[in-house]
């Protein structure tokens, strides 16, 4: 038997729904005593109902609203290196299969059984962020686990983000294993390729989630005038050109960005059909109203504007006005997509505020399709929150 330390639901909480596979505990539903709380963050202890039967292990963080993570549902179960790679080796075979070249995200937190944690492999290098208290305290042992199961030889941790200051975890940006990458890594791509700056780019370097997205739309680039906004690296917009566009238009905040966005053009042997515009968006978009621009395609892949629900219904306005600036650009018969990352704006809510956007701004449209993240971000049925993103392909009048 462990000698792990207990965490105890209340009388009043639903064990079911752990029993089910809910992974978490909320801090209001659990027994918060002098005893749990002096658990360290990332700490270990064994899950009890009420009544003092065993639900399985979880992983504590006092400081947290998410009291508790489920781990594994032996309650005897040790969480040392050989479990850290039996639960990597078993993510990792997903991915083969359904990926020619290593570059996906190897690791997608509870719906991986690894909650809290994310990997990105890019080749011979993985990114890992701890956003749990676990793995950070037990980023060495993953770096360890990374090279055993899958062979690289850079791991890097990149602990930035919101979601580190909800558990209460400093900001830190360290290689844990090899050499940083001295130049951007080139990651393909639906045929197209990106450029990744491991170090210093948005969360882990590049977004794997539009994969499936990048390539319907691709669908409806051949010949075309794209726009991308909020770019990025210029995810929608290579695709594009990768798929035979005419001219792809990049708009993007970040200066560093775009110019792996052109980069990447390079690469591809298309720079002299992609434009880049260092903007605020919603600025360019109104800009390119006045001066008459129209796009066969137009694509809106804001940063989340509803990370959480006390955010929501500012998120949910802001996704509204992306909507009503961006219908205008898009010419006659062609094709607006509209893409969210905020999992507290649920697919109904964001559908309808975009139909609303799109008739504010003076146009009709059909949706022909509702993309989501690629399998190699899966869902877990009873989180939610592994299910975010979403995309809305519409065809306009």
């Amino acid at each position: 038997m462990t000698d792990l330390p207990v965490l105890r639901l209340r009388p009043k909480s639903k064990p079911q729904a752990i029993r089910h596979g809910f992974p978490w505990v909320f801090a209001d539903e659990a027994v918060l005593d002098r005893r749990s709380r002096a658990i360290a963050p990332g700490g270990f202890a064994v899950l009890e109902d009420a009544e003092r039967k065993p639900l399985g292990l979880v992983t504590v963080n006092p400081n947290s609203k998410i009291v508790g993570r489920v781990m594994d549902t032996d309650p005897d179960a040790r969480i040392d290196g050989a479990w850290l790679a039996a639960r990597l080796a078993r993510a990792l075979q997903m991915r083969e299969r359904l990926y020619d070249a290593p570059f996906y995200r190897l690791v997608h937190a509870e719906a991986d059984g690894l909650p809290g944690l994310v990997i990105d492999r890019f080749g011979d290098a993985a990114v890992i962020q701890p956003n749990a208290a676990w793995a950070d305290r037990m980023a060495d042992d993953l770096a360890d686990a990374l090279i055993r199961v899958t062979g690289v030889s850079t791991v890097i941790l990149n602990g930035q983000g919101r979601a580190r200051g909800l558990e209460g975890l400093e900001e830190r940006m360290e290689v844990l294993r090899g050499q940083a990458p001295a130049e951007p890594v080139a990651v393909p791509m639906n045929c197209a390729t990106y450029l990744a700056d491991l170090m210093g780019g948005q969360k882990t370097g590049l977004f794997f989630d539009q994969r499936p997205n990048h390539a319907f739309a691709q669908r409806l680039a051949k010949d075309a005038s794209v726009l991308d906004m909020f770019s990025h690296v210029g995810g929608f917009g290579l695709a594009a050109l990768a798929a035979g566009a005419a001219h792809a238009t990049c708009v993007d905040g970040s200066a560093a960005a775009l110019e792996l966005a052109q980069g990447g053009a390079a690469r591809m042997n298309a720079a002299d059909r992609l434009e880049t515009v260092q903007s605020d968006a919603f600025k360019a978009m109104e800009q390119m109203a006045l001066d008459g621009r129209r796009f066969d395609l137009v694509v809106c892949d804001p940063p989340a504007f509803a990370p959480a629900k006390p955010a929501l219904e500012a998120g949910l306005r802001a996704y509204e006005r992306v909507a009503k600036l961006a219908a205008p650009l898009v010419a006659a018969g062609g094709y607006l997509v509209l893409c969210s990352c905020s999992h507290a704006a649920d697919l109904t809510a964001f559908r309808n505020v975009s139909a609303r956007g799109i008739g504010r701004g003076g146009r009709r449209g059909v949706l022909i399709h509702t993309g989501q993240s690629g399998p190699d971000h899966p869902t877990l049925p009873q989180l939610a929150e592994t299910g975010y993103l979403k995309a809305l392909f519409f065809r306009l009048d």
